[in-house]
Formats: C-alpha cells, sequence, structure tokens
C-alpha cells in the first residue's frame, strides 16, 4: 500500500514539475508525457484495490522528498522504484494464507512491471534483459521505500518491517553513459539509488575511488544540478543507433553498462539513524562483522568476497561483480539487481530469502548492471 502511494505520487509530481518542453529536452513526446500520465491513473486503481482489501486500517497517503532535478533523473529514479516495488511484491506472494488477495495482487503487480520496463526504453536501456524476474523481502523493499516518505497522517498503521543501515554503490554504472572503450568502465555514477538513508541521495557524481569518495561526502549527498537538457534527445521513440543512449523501443550497447570482474566500490552507514516518516523509523541490524557482498537478480543468490581497506572492518569496501549462467546463455546479473553487505554466506533460494535478513550489514542497494 505504502509502494502504491508513492508511485501515484511520483509520477504526479513530474508532471507537475516538469513541463512538455522538459520532457523534449529530454528525448520524450507528448505521447510519452501521457504514458506517465496513465500510469498515474492506472495507481490510483492500485490504491482503491488494496484499500478494499485492507479496509479501515489500510495506510493512507503520506508527503514524499524526491531527490531528481530533472528528467531525466526522473526517469532513473522512477525505473529504479518501480523495480524494487515489483520485486517486493513477488518476495512474499507465494507466502500468502489469502490465494484470493494474492490473485488480485498478481494482477495489479503484472502492470508494474510493464511500467518498469517502459521506464527502461525511456532511459534507453534494452526493456528486458533477464529471463527471470527477482523476489525480495519485505524488509529489503521498505529499507529502498522508506528514505523516500517524508511525513503520514497521524496514527498511521506502523509497519513491523526492519529498515537496514544505509548501502551506496560509489561508482554506481550510468545508464546515459555509452562508457570509455579504453577502459570498459562507466565511471560516471548514474543515479546511485542509496537505501536506509535519511540523506535522499542522487548519486550523480564521478567520484572514481573510494578514497576520493570518503575525503567528500558531498559528491554523494549534493543533487546534480543538470539542465534536464539530453545530448541524446530525439524526435520520437524509435530503434536507435548503437552509439547514443537515448530513448528507445530496442537498442544495443557496444559497450556494457558493467560486466564479471568489474570493480564495485561500496560504503555503507552504521545502524542506529532515523529513517521513514516522520523520521519515526531508525535503522538497525542483527548481523555481524561485514565478510560478503550478496547479489540478488533472477533466480540466483550469490556471494562474493568484501574487501575492506583495513582491519577494522570500516564502513567501505570493494568486491568484484560476479560472472555466472542462470542457465546457459543468460548472464544472471543483468538488468536493475540487488546486492547487499551481509556477514555470512548461507545458501539460500529464491523462496525463502528473507532468511537471510539477520546476516545483512547493510543495503540493499540497487545495482544498475548490463
Amino acid at each position: 500500500m505504502y509502494q502504491e502511494w508513492v508511485e501515484l505520487d511520483l509520477f504526479q509530481d513530474a508532471l507537475r514539475r516538469f513541463s512538455m518542453e522538459e520532457f523534449r529536452s529530454a528525448g520524450l513526446t507528448e505521447a510519452d508525457r501521457e504514458l506517465i500520465a496513465f500510469m498515474a491513473q492506472q495507481e490510483i486503481g492500485h490504491v482503491t484495490m488494496l484499500s478494499n482489501i485492507l479496509g479501515a486500517h489500510a495506510p493512507q497517503q503520506c508527503s514524499y522528498v524526491y531527490p531528481y532535478t530533472n528528467v531525466i533523473e526522473f526517469i532513473d529514479f522512477a525505473q529504479k522504484l518501480t523495480r524494487f516495488g515489483e520485486s517486493g511484491v513477488y518476495g512474499f506472494l507465494a507466502h500468502l494464507d489469502s490465494r484470493e488477495a494474492a490473485t488480485l495482487l498478481t494482477q495489479s503487480i503484472t502492470t508494474e512491471a510493464r511500467q518498469q520496463l517502459i521506464f527502461r526504453q525511456f532511459e534507453g536501456l534494452f526493456p528486458m534483459v533477464e529471463w527471470f524476474e527477482v523476489g525480495i523481502p519485505q524488509s529489503w523493499a521498505w529499507t529502498l521505500l522508506a528514505p523516500f516518505i517524508s511525513s503520514c497522517p497521524e496514527n498511521q498503521t506502523r509497519l513491523i518491517w526492519e529498515n537496514f543501515p544505509a548501502l551506496t554503490i560509489v561508482n554506481q554504472p550510468n545508464p546515459y553513459s555509452t562508457g570509455n572503450p579504453s577502459s570498459g568502465l562507466n565511471e560516471t555514477a548514474g543515479f546511485n539509488y542509496t537505501s536506509g538513508t535519511g540523506q535522499h541521495n542522487p548519486g550523480l557524481n564521478t567520484t572514481s575511488s573510494l578514497d576520493q569518495a570518503r575525503g567528500s561526502e558531498s559528491s554523494l549527498t549534493k543533487p546534480h544540478k543538470g539542465s534536464g537538457k539530453s545530448k541524446f534527445s530525439n524526435s520520437g521513440n524509435s530503434s536507435r543507433s548503437n552509439t547514443s543512449c537515448g530513448v528507445s523501443v530496442s537498442k544495443l550497447r557496444p559497450t556494457p553498462l558493467s560486466f564479471p570482474g568489474r570493480k564495485v566500490l561500496l560504503q555503507w552507514d552504521a545502524p542506529g539513524k532515523p529513517i521513514g516518516p516522520n523520521n519515526s523509523y531508525v535503522t538497525t541490524k542483527q548481523a555481524g562483522l561485514a565478510k560478503y557482498v550478496v547479489w540478488v537478480s533472477q533466480l540466483n543468490i550469490t556471494y562474493t568476497p568484501l574487501h575492506t581497506d583495513d582491519t577494522s572492518n570500516s564502513s567501505g569496501g570493494w568486491t568484484a561483480q560476479p560472472g555466472l549462467e542462470t542457465y546457459q546463455g543468460d548472464p544472471a546479473f543483468n538488468g536493475t539487481i540487488f546486492i547487499a553487505i551481509t556477514d555470512s554466506d548461507p545458501y539460500l533460494s529464491a523462496f525463502n530469502l528473507s532468511l537471510i535478513n539477520s546476516h545483512v550489514v547493510a543495503g540493499p542497494a540497487l545495482y544498475q548492471a548490463g
């Protein structure tokens, strides 16, 4: 219910905030803007259905704070928010006792999946790079959502889900960049969607090392002062060339956003920070020392070693993107996926992933693989 409310407000906020000319400057047409308006109408339907299921205790619409400053940042934010909204439902659908409610939720969340696909196309990303969609625990979805809720009505239903400490991907791959062919890296960070933090982090920074990021906290917290204009703008939603990253029905990238072996720089917060509506929730963890990075995508739960700068288990380190196939020919870690810091590497399946919660040190964060 909280997720559907924020999506309704998000789509309406972007339509209020940005003019048609600003959408055109980002490569979007009037028809594209109308599609976002229709998505808002879809969310009215979803909110109505969930309110009917939950009755008098259904959460009401809250007030929200968003980190985007232009249309391009909005599109990237919406692409990531609809991803964890979709994945959060997949994570609990099969655990519901009410098959009737599960049926209705399935019929709403399949619409949200289509919204996420559309936002990927608006961003110039290939619309559906995965073979299977991933599900995540409720506490993961709530950790990702809570930072963008500033306040809620009095007597609002309180959620029981945990809020984990924030995890930031310092060198987040940038969907709007074709990358540097000589290095194969997209070191200009994309919209760095940070979990569980009171700082609403746009993460549009060019920090290329962990030491630099530590020395300049502002690079992780200041909004990007872009003009909203895209050098990739076009006049319609047609397939684009391989060298541009603008709006596209479908497009191939000669230089990938990320790849197996890519060094991923990470920072994370300590627990104990106020978060969410009226700062009424506090980030917590049950886990011990940070040792692994868990990668959750498609049907896979995979761990890579976490390398820290010293033996004190500091709040910064790095890992390497793993190379693995879900089935032959399907790179497991592709698209908008989830990572977190853990204290151990328990064997888990897509069905019982919530058992990882007691091992989470920080996260999740959304990693823009591809």
